[in-house]
């Protein structure tokens, strides 16, 4: 068996996430040759668990600032954010240092003592996990260097070419992870795994379904630009023709997983808000979440709910870190109606008054409240309360009065709450007037720097697997199945159900739906769309970032004293427009790589 010389198994306990199982809850603490991590079944689940802790890329919970450069949220901590342009290597992913450790790990699996049975499984998880690196770089990079199962080692002498592949088509790297996942769904468990840490045949086919669709949507919608991003040698671009092939093993996996019965919709709750939440942040009695980062209190926790609670309900210094912008609220459409814009003045551009301030959310997307905790609505069974400031008349005309944050008037009204939302460069002050609510912890103590949450980080759910496959049917011209599977989606959060579909209903229901978890971004670049949201224009209101204040009106004697009005704002935490450029589809290839492999060719617009 061949050691592992250049890994180094000293396993961090940062790097584990630990469930109900005790998977994952390892810590060998020395360096480790092969034969003593593959005769101890303790050691092998330890590596492995590395292995699972080096596979997050792009938003995530861990990470508060990956979700200000879309259109979710605003950042709400100090000055505002000068983001304009996206990075050339913005969540780029090129590590086969995991590549290599993965093929190390199924080499030892391959050479130990373990039963047929138990090497199956390993073999199948630790495949899962490098088709996902493969697929989270092919997303990025289009196609990239594929080694197999190669364990490459260099020795003094040898030709140091035979170690340099050159990059794959963008269509093989795609064809690859999904004959990847074909070869191993049948290794693994059917059951769902504790807390959904660990990957299941499931889990497998989810990524199948996918990176199909990944491959599909690049192959129609690229070939449909009128500058097509593409390398003369396909490592970028996949022929238009083969669209189809891709949507149908798309629709025909997820139909296998749906026909599997070992997940639904999570809707267990009458009130559909709730229901949302919990189908999305609670872990048990999920039905819905098929692969999930797990967390685990003590051991691994995050500090999501600490940095992100609202400043009413926080429970140490930090707070409001970032927070959710009026753009998303309003992708939120109404019960009965599909536009979801708020209804802030009537037809003469007068003010609508509210009884209360979460009235003008009323009849609203029940998923709304799943996802955001807005004005009026409650957090930890406590009303969450933002105010601008209040309005009085002068000069016939309604104008501002604002103080700091928590401030009152003489009689003790509030001015300006203590959740804000205000425009300065104050920290953890609300500058949106909401904040996030999925993944949240409702957890006393959650929210310290000392505990952290367990609340996980979902991958794959149900959800994703009925929107998958009702895209697909929409290109493969089957509307009837498209409007079974989206109407399922649909029906869980209250709304009305859709008579016809079109890819611009995926697009809406996907926004809604995945808010804040990872999808978005993916999703508008294999659409090709992300150039025409995101295009720098700031009349674009796609573009620029708005931001929702709510004013009490303080007019004695005046009918619509006590009353709710709301502002809509460009966002003061947000200076210039989202910028998205064609380069942007692809990440730039990095010259140190080409240094070391001159097979490797740059990207489009390098």
């Amino acid at each position: 068996m061949k050691s592992y010389n250049s890994i180094i198994f000293i396993i961090l306990l940062s790097f584990l996430s630990v469930s109900c199982s005790d998977f994952l809850d390892r810590e060998p603490d020395q360096l480790l040759t092969d034969d003593a991590v593959f005769s101890d079944p303790n050691m092998i689940q330890s590596v492995l668990a590395n292995l699972y802790g080096r596979v997050g890329w792009g938003q995530s919970i861990t990470n508060n600032s990956a979700y200000i450069y879309l259109d979710e949220a605003c950042r709400s901590d100090g000055s505002p954010d000068q983001t304009q342009n996206y990075a050339s290597d913005l969540w780029r992913v090129y590590d086969y240092a995991l590549i290599r450790n993965i093929n190390q790990f199924l080499e030892s699996v391959a050479g130990s003592n373990l039963t047929a049975g138990e090497k199956a499984v390993l073999e199948g998880e630790a495949r899962f996990l490098r088709a996902w690196t493969y697929f989270n770089m092919g997303r990025c990079l289009g196609g990239v260097p594929i080694v197999g199962d190669e364990v490459l080692e260099y020795g003094a002498g040898m030709d140091v070419e035979t170690l340099q592949y050159p990059r794959s088509s963008e269509e093989e790297l795609y064809n690859y992870v999904i004959d990847e996942c074909t070869q191993i769904a049948g290794k693994l468990p059917v059951e769902k795994t504790a807390n959904s840490a660990r990957a299941n045949r499931w889990a497998v086919l989810s990524l199948k379904a996918k990176a199909a669709l990944y491959a599909a949507s690049i192959a129609k919608y690229n070939a449909q630009m009128d500058q097509p991003v593409e390398t003369t040698g396909k490592e970028v671009g996949i022929p238009f023709d083969k669209a189809s092939n891709f949507y149908t093993i798309t629709l025909n996996t997820a139909e296998e997983i749906m026909q599997g019965g070992k997940y639904r919709l999570q809707n267990n709750n009458s009130n559909k808000g709730l229901n949302f939440y919990e189908a999305v942040t609670v872990k048990e009695n999920n039905t819905e979440v098929i692969w999930a980062v797990d967390y685990k209190y003590p051991g691994l926790t995050h500090q999501f709910t600490t940095l992100n609670i609202p400043i009413s309900v926080k429970e140490d210094m930090d707070g409001t870190v970032v927070t959710p912008i009026l753009n998303l609220v309003e992708a939120f459409e109404y019960q009965n109606n599909r536009n979801g814009q708020l209804k802030t003045v009537d037809e003469r551009g007068e003010y609508l008054f509210y009884d209360k301030p979460e009235d003008i959310f009323a009849g609203k997307d029940a998923r709304l409240y799943g996802t955001v905790i807005y004005p009026g609505s409650s957090f930890r069974g406590k009303v969450i309360n933002y105010q601008a400031g209040r309005k009085y008349l002068k000069d016939g005309a309604w104008t501002d009065e604002v103080g700091k944050v928590g401030s009152v008037d003489s009689e003790g009204n509030v001015v300006t709450s203590e959740n804000g939302p205000v425009a300065n460069n104050d920290n953890n002050t609300n500058k949106s007037g909401f904040n996030i609510r999925k993944f949240m912890d409702e957890l006393a103590s959650s929210g310290t720097r000392g505990r952290g949450s367990e609340v996980w980080f979902v991958r794959f759910r149900y959800a994703d697997i009925l929107l998958m496959a009702a895209e697909a049917a929409v290109e493969l011209n089957q509307p009837d199945k498209a409007l079974k599977y989206i109407n399922e989606v649909r029906a869980r959060a209250g709304i009305q159900n859709l008579t016809s579909i079109s890819l611009d209903d995926i697009v809406k229901e996907r926004r809604v739906e995945f808010a804040f978890e990872n999808q978005r971004y993916w999703d508008l670049k294999r659409w090709r769309l992300a150039h025409k949201i995101w295009n720098g224009d700031s009349n674009n209101p796609d573009a620029v970032q708005y931001v929702l204040f709510p004013y009490v009106i303080n007019q004695p004697g005046h009918s619509a004293h006590g009353k709710w009005v709301f502002d809509k704002k460009k966002a003061y935490m947000a200076t210039y427009p989202r910028y998205f450029q064609l380069s942007n589809y692809y990440n730039f290839i990095d010259q140190a790589w080409i240094n070391k492999n001159p097979k490797i060719v740059k990207n489009p617009f390098q």
